[in-house]
């Protein structure tokens, strides 16, 4: 997908933030819409069906939370990018909006040359594949169709259930996938199983694939990087 086809939607209630940054994207190529208010920006997102949202958390009326869970539930929006635009740094914020459904933060202010690595790298992490295809990142080689996983060219033998942990984490690079995100996907009604058995699989699928590709995110979850 080149930059001319993805479009950002960019929801701020102070001007000055949407214009700068509404300005650096378009330098870019991007297509862009803003919206001052949630509820603005709820009626444009289910309109224009955009590939990434930058969502300041702090605004009057619907504030970007609860924007951010009702994007989550609209149809055709399930592999939207959301980013909160927050000064804010504290833990239970950014924890509530990964519960919302976050991908990540963005905090102000923010250089133009940063802020437009941040965006190419955000919009990188939409699904690599789809079920039957291959995902291909950082000398790992995942085929979904007959459950191989390649490091360097060198076959890796995964029991299914890492296949799949890996896989799910694998699609969306760089997305924080919350533990109950992760129950629920890749065991399903198996209520037996808690946060100590995606532990022990994490733990198994690091000696496997190494450390550097599975990260940590306290209170969250865990996320895929390359």
């Amino acid at each position: 997908m080149t930059t001319s086809s993805h479009k950002i939607l960019i929801v701020d209630d102070e001007q000055d933030i949407l214009e700068f940054l509404s300005y650096n994207l378009k330098k870019e190529g991007y297509s862009v819409f803003t919206a001052a208010t949630g509820e603005e920006a709820i009626t444009i997102a289910k309109k224009e069906l955009p590939h990434l949202v930058l969502l300041d958390v702090m605004m009057p009326g619907i504030d970007g939370i609860e924007v951010c869970r009702e994007l989550r539930q609209a149809p055709g929006m399930e592999d939207v990018i959301i980013a909160f635009l927050t000064a804010r740094s504290e833990d239970y914020s950014h924890i509530a909006g990964f519960d919302a459904g976050a991908d990540d933060y963005i905090n102000k202010p923010i250089k133009p040359r940063v802020l437009i690595s941040r965006i190419k790298a955000l919009l990188r992490r939409y699904p690599a594949g789809k079920d039957g295809e291959l995902i291909e990142m950082g000398g790992l080689r995942i085929d979904r169709e007959s459950y191989l996983v390649y490091k360097e060219g060198s076959e890796i033998a995964l029991p299914r259930k890492e296949f799949e942990l890996l896989s799910l984490l694998a699609s969306k690079p760089g997305k924080v996938f919350a533990r109950e995100e992760i129950l629920n996907k890749v065991w399903g009604g198996e209520v037996i199983v808690g946060d100590r058995t995606i532990d022990v699989h994490i733990r198994k699928l690091r000696e496997k694939i190494g450390d550097d590709f599975i990260r940590t995110v306290k209170g969250v979850g865990y996320k895929f990087e390359f």
